[in-house]
């Protein structure tokens, strides 16, 4: 049996520290997902590693 570990969200070190702009991450199988920290029950984009890549790079 495989039991893997719950999956942990984290904040962004890329967020604002006043607050109101915090975004959260997590890493599953083979995307990336992220959401709005003070809207945890809201929407969440999930992309492949390579599409938040050349998100990032693109910045």
């Amino acid at each position: 049996m495989d039991i893997r570990p719950e999956p942990h969200w984290f904040k962004s070190s890329y967020s604002g520290g006043s607050g109101t702009e915090c975004v959260e991450c997590i890493h599953q199988d083979d995307h990336l997902k992220v959401r709005d920290s003070k809207s945890a029950d809201g929407p969440v984009v999930a992309v492949r590693p390579d599409a938040w890549r050349a998100f990032i790079r693109a910045l």
